[in-house]
Order: C-alpha cells, then structure tokens, then sequence
C-alpha cells in the first residue's frame, strides 16, 4: 500500500499529464481567449474558459457540500484579505501574461512541443515567484500586506457566508451563488453558436474544469491522513513551478509534492503528445528584444502572482472554484492588467519571435 502522500504525487502527475494533452491539442490558454476575444473579435476559446470555471465551481462545491473536502481549509480562504497585493499581483500577472504570449500553464505547454522560447518565461516565472514569496523580494511583499489588509467579513472569507450574513440559509446561499454563477457562464459558452461547432473548445472547457475537480478530490480525500494530511490544493502554476527547479536541483530527501508532479505533468504530457501528433516544433528566438519582453513577462507573472496567491489557473479557476473573496480580486487584477496590455494605454504590440 501506497502512503496518501505517494498516492497524492501520482494523482497529481495523471492529472498533469491529461492537462498537459489537453492543453496541446486544444490550445487552450486566457490569453489567447482574451486577445480573441477583445482584439480579433472570436469568441470560442474564452467561452471554454468559462465553461471550465462553470465545471471546476459545481465540481468542487459539490465535494465541499458533500463533506469530502473541506475549502474553508484551502490556501484561499484567508482570515485577513490583503487587498491591495491580491489586486496590484493580479495586475501585474495579467500584463505579464500578456508580454509573454501566455501564462505559466501555456508555457509549461508550448515547452512540451518544443517551444524554447517559454523555457526562459518558466525559468523568470519560477525565480522571480520564489523571490517574491521567500526570497528578496518577499520583505517588499509582505510590507505591501500590512498596507492594505482587511479582516476578512466573515469566516470563512467566501461569497456564500457574506450572502448568509444577510439573512440567507447557508446551503441556499451557497447553491443560489452556484447556480448563478454557474449558469450563466453556461449561457455564455453555450448561446455562442461558433463555440456550438467548436468541439476542441467545449472538451478543453470540460476536461479542464473536471481536472480541477479532480485536483481537490486527490489532495482532500486520497491525502487524507489522521498524522500527515496533504494540504488541501488544485490546479495552479506558480509556487509549483518555482518548487519545481527547486525540486530538480535538491531533490534528495524532498518529497514530491503535488504541484510539483502536476508541473511534471503537464510538460511530459504536452511532450508526448506533441510527439504522437506530430506537432512539435523547436522554436527559439530570432531577436534579442523579443528575448527581453518574453524575460520580463515571466518576471511579472511570477511577481505577481506570488503576490495575488496564484494565476489565471490558480486564483482564475482553482480559487474562484471556492467561491472565497479574495479570488474575486485577484482574478478581477488579472483581467484588468491583460486589458491594459490588450486594449489600455498600456498596449503591447503583438509578439514577435
């Protein structure tokens, strides 16, 4: 018999490998649902976004109802909501998403078919993530908390018991706010009739969204040990890829964690189906600025979403999936900072290799 912690690490890494699959056959990815959707005027691949979240938000809270998981225990749910780090982080990370073609998730993707372009986006996103969470730049992080960090209004700290505040049962609001929520991102994916025909779209949305589902299911029933119980997490992208160069270079003694063996994951499975596809392509750089955009970007989102505690996946699809307020910012911060690269004064022009 397997100990929970080895069981959890496996899980992880079939959960990486399928998304890794997924991602490289379907392409999904925010940024390219986004700049679709505000720049080109196509509307399908932020739909398979949405449906995800719809997913990933029934998925996890029916766990959570049902008493297998427990998300008030999950890094999310924070008793103080730093306001001011969840919403400059998100910032931050969405404009740096968008200066590097992608996000961490994207990125781990593209380096499974080839792309050595994003293995200097991951290598800037996992230094620059563990400097803002342990290293020199943690200091600056935690200074900024203390700026602007609120007591969370309720406990836990999500949408459902501020509603139940109000005077709501707290089953009725939990599934009022689901139900919502929920359908109307079905409505949006599903009333767009290009996103109807697109079958990559609707089985990115799907699968992502049970992946997430099935992140909360390994690491809150399979971890599940009366001595040494797996922190409770999902799908996210960047403390498990700064702990995965950490992991690669001392991996003596250390466990492999689930987010480590997600990251694995997603670049194993990329690979091999790159492979059986045919579709892998070694890709680098023709121009030193695109060399420097491409750094900066990974800078920013491993700043940022250290400080915003995660990405588009982690906060975006993993966090909003709890319901829990600070995800709200934080993913509000994401979607500001990649309109104000796409659409704001801050424009980028479109990537160059």
């Amino acid at each position: 018999m397997m100990a929970p912690d080895q069981i959890v690490a496996w899980a992880g890494l079939v959960i990486g490998l399928a998304f890794g699959v997924c991602g490289q056959i379907t392409g999904f990815c925010l940024k390219r649902g986004l700049a679709g959707w505000w720049v080109e005027g196509e509307g399908t691949k932020i739909r398979a976004l949405g449906l995800a979240l719809a997913v990933a938000l029934v998925g996890a809270q029916a766990l959570d109802a049902a008493g297998l998981v427990a998300l008030r225990t999950s890094l999310y749910m924070q008793p103080e909501i730093s306001v001011l780090t969840l919403a400059a982080g998100g910032v931050l990370f969405g404009y740096g998403m968008v200066m590097a073609n992608g996000c961490g998730a994207r990125a781990l993707v593209l380096l499974g078919s080839g792309n050595l372009r994003s293995f200097v986006v991951l290598v800037c996103l996992g230094i620059a993530g563990a400097a803002t969470l342990t290293g020199l730049v943690a200091p600056l992080r935690t200074a900024m908390q203390s700026v602007a960090t609120l007591p969370a209004p309720v406990s836990p700290a999500s949408l459902p018991a501020w509603l139940a505040t109000a005077g709501l049962d707290g089953t009725v609001a939990r599934w009022l706010v689901v139900a919502l929520m929920s359908g109307g991102l079905m409505a949006f994916a599903f009333l767009h009739a290009p996103f109807r025909k697109d079958a990559k779209a609707m089985a990115s949305g799907f699968i992502v969204g049970l992946l997430v589902v099935m992140g909360w299911y390994a690491t809150g029933v399979l971890g599940a040990d009366d001595f040494d119980p797996a922190a409770l997490e999902s799908l996210t992208f960047i403390a498990p890829v700064a702990n995965t160069i950490n992991f690669l270079m001392l991996a003596t003694g250390f466990r492999l964690s689930f987010g480590v063996a997600v990251v694995i994951g997603v670049f194993l499975g990329a690979l091999g189906s790159a492979l059986v596809t045919r579709t892998g392509k070694l890709e680098g750089f023709t121009r030193p600025g695109s060399m420097l955009r491409y750094m900066g970007g990974g800078t920013l989102m491993g700043l940022g979403g250290a400080m915003a505690l995660g990405c588009n996946i982690g906060q975006g699809l993993t966090g909003l999936s709890t319901l829990a307020l600070g995800s709200f910012i934080a993913s509000g911060g994401i979607l500001l900072g990649a309109w104000f690269a796409l659409r704001g004064p801050g424009r980028l022009p479109a990537p160059r290799p």
